[in-house]
Parts: C-alpha cells; sequence; structure tokens
C-alpha cells in the first residue's frame, strides 16, 4: 500500500474544493466513506441507474497507480445506492475513491484511516447534527435555510466528522405547530422506506452536505427523527424502526447488527478512543405517551417533572400547570431501575469497553441530552434516572471522559452532574458534556416560546439555565438561537472544545437588545 502516511494536521492544505463539474452527470447525490479505522472503510455512492457499478481506491488523486477496482451492483431494492467495505487498508493513510457506471463518474472522495494506538499525533474532528432540507409549501428552498454549518464544517480540514442525529425529519417542523407541548407536522410523516429514501435525497440535495462528506469520513448516528419524534420502539412500533433503521442504513453508511444496533467504538491514536451509543434501538418505552405523568391542570404530561417545586413556582406565572405538584408515582417511574436508555446488553458492552480503554481522552457520542436541565426530560437521560446513574458512575470512575450531544437545538456545556437541584446539594461528576447544533431546524428559542409563549427561552435562560444552583444549573454556555457545531481538538495534554457558528467563527451566546453575549467556549479540559 502507500509508503508514507498523511499528517491530519496537513490535510486541509491538501484539500481543493471540490468543482460542482465533479459531480459527475448521473451522481447527483455524491459519495461519502464513514466508519473508518485503521484498517477499513465504509464507501457510498447512489448511482444514476440500476446495475453494474465500478468502485476506484487508490493513494494517489489521478488513480494512476496502485490503484484498485470493484464491481459492485446498484438495486432498487436500496433505491441504487451503493456501499462496500474496503479492508486491509494502512493505517493513518488519506485514500481516493471514486465510482464509475458507464461513462459516468462521481465525485472524488477522500479520507483518512485512523492510525495506530501508538500515534502521538494531533487530533481534529467536528460534529453536529439535526438537519431539515423541508421546503415551506410552494417552496422550492429549504425553510431552515442551505446546511451552511456543514460548509464550514469541511473547509476545516479535519480527519473525520461527526453526522449526530435527526440526520433527517420524518416529521418536519416546517409549516407545523406546537399543540399541548408536542409538535404537530406541516407535512405527511415519512413512515415509509420510500418515503424515508426521499427525506434523505432532499437533503443531498443541498451542496454543503454532499461537500462535508466527500471531504473526510464521517461517522453516522441516528437519533429519533430518522424515524419520528421521541422514538421508542416499545411505543411506536417495530415496523416505524425497521423501515427508518433500513433508510438509514441506505443513506447513511454505518456499521450496525442486530445484537449491538450501532453501538460501536473506535481508537484514533494513542490519545481517543470514541464511543457511539445506541439510544434508539434498546431502550424502554417513553413515560410521555403515558397518562402517568400527566399534569393535572395542563391535563397533558408535565413539562419538568423532576424539577423541584420551588424552581417550577417561579415559573409558574409564565405557565400556571407548573404550580401544581408532580405525582410521586411520575417520579417514581422516571427512577425506576428497570426503564432503560441503553439496554442491558450494550449498557454491559459500553462499561467493560469504557473500564479497559487504554486511550488517554474517552470521548462518548451521545444522542440526547445527559446532562440535568430539569424541563421536558422524556425523551432525554433524565427521563431514564436509573441507567443516566449508572452510566455516570462509569464515566466518573475513568480518567479524562468527555460527552459529545446534539438533538437539544442549541449549545449548552456543563458538568454532568449526580444531582444538581436535589436535597444534599450539588454532587458533580467532573465529566463535562457539550451540546451543539443545530444544523438547519428550529433553535431552542423557536421551539420553547412556540409551545409556551414568547421570550420563554430568554427567561429559562437568564434565571435558570446560568445562575448558579441552587437557583439555577449554572450552565456556562447557553446559546439557544444560533445554528452551530463544535471543533474537538484532541492531545496527550488537553481536550479543546470549541463551539462556531455557521460561519465557522467563534460563538456567542446571544444578548439583550441584539446586542452579542459572552463568548461560548473554547473549553480547555485538562488531561488528568
Amino acid at each position: 500500500m502507500i509508503r508514507r502516511c498523511w499528517p491530519v494536521i496537513a490535510i486541509a492544505a491538501a484539500i481543493a474544493a471540490i468543482p460542482a463539474s465533479a459531480l459527475g452527470a448521473g451522481f447527483r447525490y455524491g459519495v461519502t466513506a464513514a466508519d473508518a479505522t485503521q484498517h477499513t472503510a465504509l464507501v457510498w455512492t447512489r448511482a444514476p441507474k440500476k446495475g453494474r457499478v465500478v468502485l476506484d481506491v487508490s493513494r494517489t488523486r489521478r488513480f494512476r497507480h496502485g490503484a484498485t477496482h470493484r464491481r459492485l451492483r446498484a438495486r432498487a431494492s436500496h433505491d441504487r445506492t451503493v456501499r462496500a467495505k474496503l479492508r486491509k487498508l494502512r493505517a493513518g493513510t488519506r485514500y481516493f475513491y471514486r465510482f464509475r457506471q458507464g461513462k459516468r463518474r462521481s465525485a472524488v472522495g477522500r479520507f483518512v484511516t485512523a492510525p495506530r494506538p501508538t500515534s502521538r499525533r494531533k487530533l481534529r474532528f467536528a460534529f453536529s447534527g439535526d438537519a431539515d432540507a423541508q421546503p415551506s409549501k410552494g417552496k422550492s428552498k429549504p425553510f431552515w435555510g442551505n446546511f451552511a454549518v456543514y460548509r464550514a464544517m469541511a473547509k476545516e480540514g479535519n480527519a473525520f466528522n461527526i453526522n449526530l442525529g435527526d440526520t433527517i425529519y420524518s416529521d418536519s417542523e416546517v409549516d407545523g405547530r406546537i399543540v399541548n407541548n408536542d409538535p404537530i407536522p406541516g407535512f405527511p410523516l415519512a413512515r415509509t422506506l420510500r418515503q424515508k429514501w426521499q427525506k434523505y435525497r432532499m437533503n443531498l440535495g443541498q451542496r454543503n452536505l454532499r461537500t462535508v462528506r466527500a471531504r473526510a469520513s464521517m461517522y453516522n448516528v441516528w437519533d429519533d427523527h430518522e424515524f419520528v419524534n421521541d422514538f421508542s420502539v416499545a411505543t411506536d412500533g417495530r415496523a416505524l424502526f425497521n423501515s427508518g433503521a433500513r433508510a438509514f442504513g441506505d443513506y447513511m453508511p454505518v456499521t450496525r447488527s442486530k445484537r449491538k444496533g450501532i453501538y460501536r467504538r473506535v481508537r484514533w491514536g494513542r490519545n481517543a478512543e470514541l464511543f457511539f451509543l445506541d439510544e434508539r434501538s434498546f431502550r424502554s418505552p417513553k413515560l410521555s405517551a403515558s397518562s402517568i405523568c400527566d399534569n393535572p391542570q395542563s391535563h397533558n404530561y408535565d413539562i419538568a417533572p423532576t424539577a423541584p417545586q420551588y424552581i417550577r413556582d417561579q415559573f409558574a406565572l409564565v405557565y400556571p400547570p407548573l404550580a401544581e405538584p408532580v405525582s410521586p408515582k411520575c417520579l417514581a417511574a422516571i427512577r425506576d431501575p428497570r426503564r432503560t436508555m441503553l439496554g442491558a446488553a450494550q449498557l454491559k458492552r459500553f462499561r467493560r469497553a469504557l473500564a479497559h480503554s487504554k486511550a488517554r481522552w474517552k470521548i462518548v457520542v451521545n444522542e440526547v441530552s445527559m446532562q440535568q436541565k430539569y424541563v421536558f426530560p422524556y425523551d432525554n437521560w433524565e427521563g431514564y434516572e436509573a441507567d443516566r446513574q449508572r452510566v455516570l458512575r462509569a464515566l466518573s470512575k475513568v480518567k479524562n471522559a468527555v460527552v459529545l450531544t446534539t438533538d437539544e437545538h442549541a449549545t449548552l456545556f456543563n458538568d454532568v452532574r449526580f444531582q444538581t437541584l436535589e436535597p444534599g446539594g450539588v454532587k458533580n461528576s467532573g465529566v463535562k458534556e457539550l451540546i451543539t447544533g443545530p444544523v438547519g431546524t428550529a433553535t431552542l428559542k423557536d421551539e420553547f416560546d412556540e409551545a409556551i409563549r414568547p421570550g420563554t427561552t430568554d427567561l429559562l435562560r437568564s434565571i435558570f439555565y446560568k445562575p448558579k444552583p441552587p437557583e439555577g444549573v449554572g450552565m456556562k454556555c447557553a446559546a439557544i438561537d444560533t445554528y452551530s457545531y463544535a471543533e474537538v481538538e484532541v492531545t496527550a495534554r488537553r481536550l479543546v472544545l470549541r463551539p462556531k457558528d455557521a460561519r465557522g467563527r467563534q460563538l456567542y451566546e446571544e444578548g439583550s437588545d441584539g446586542k452579542r453575549g459572552p463568548k461560548c467556549g473554547p473549553f480547555k479540559l485538562k488531561a488528568r
């Protein structure tokens, strides 16, 4: 194979922008590589038509020396998507790939394999999620914009990027509304396999997404909207799971098995090991789908059942149902040790791998918020409190663990505490979580203000998110109305989290009267 490794730090200088003409006639949805390890990677495209496709792989951009060729087949049963697993690759090495069908050629993609576990090389990658390219009715352009976050990520020249959840919206918020705390889609739910395929094609119609997928390897993770809002198999059914998982596999190449779901881990040199959790395949039913946590005044599920009553009373002037005490049965159900987010097998697998990891930094790629926010907890780790405590104990026992999350449509940074406002006071874990995004959908401010009343989210930030306990949860960052992503830099001595806006600039909290608020980061974590 290739005779020299490609330093990650040099990738940005070596990669030129992909011209529009390079997309090639027919390969309109681009190419991507995924799940790169030391010696393997998945590569993908969607062919112009059914039939034979040729894959070319090389260590040179022009495919002239040492190129390998592989015959594949595009089938209607997979919407003409084609993927192949490359094996026996060299660690820490740059590869190029393309697809051909007749005289048509795809864009050229590239990726770098993970370096050996002994490598001390600096690692840089980015992550974000929550992207919906749905136009409003009668319009042609995406309502939430053209995914500028992905363009900024592509320019970073990272070793890889992570597309972390809600990679489509089967139940788009565009032209929708919120009724009784729940979003009501403005378009029919994409329920079938074909309908979900169409959603992926809609997103890949955005050049910025095609570009970031071609520039470096992706690690793809699903969340709920690949299926339906706040999805669980037990509540929403196996048929919906099967169509969502099948469509995800066709368009978002990922390593998946029936036993493990999409849980996997990858070592990236001496300093990093990433753990990708699957928080949809094995979780218990969501409590918001039952009546056990219903508020007697709103006649719907309570929006903040885990918040202490003194906090609820502060917000009762804005949302009167919070004055009602929470049912003890509701709280007991939230804390029930039989309820699980990961399932017993995945939890055991993850805790064992975490305890035995030799990497300096243990990076947990996590679909839903792990830190305590006390608002709408049912779909998050707070709604599965026993599992949250089990995972948090495991994380706190190892050195240098950090959690990366999306889903909240905001950038939030805090300690993942064992408890914050409960009797006995704050109990920190020492594990930090950075939540970032969205790429293109309603922001947290949009959603809360529509669900309750305008100004609710600004109030929530000023008197609860930012103040220190016991008045609030003391977040170091709470940017609630900005499209964003985060750059992650890993060395032996530190891990740096740099939240950025859609133009790749330093992210700031939103200030009052249209002014810029304080900086969000960078957050520099020192290795222990």
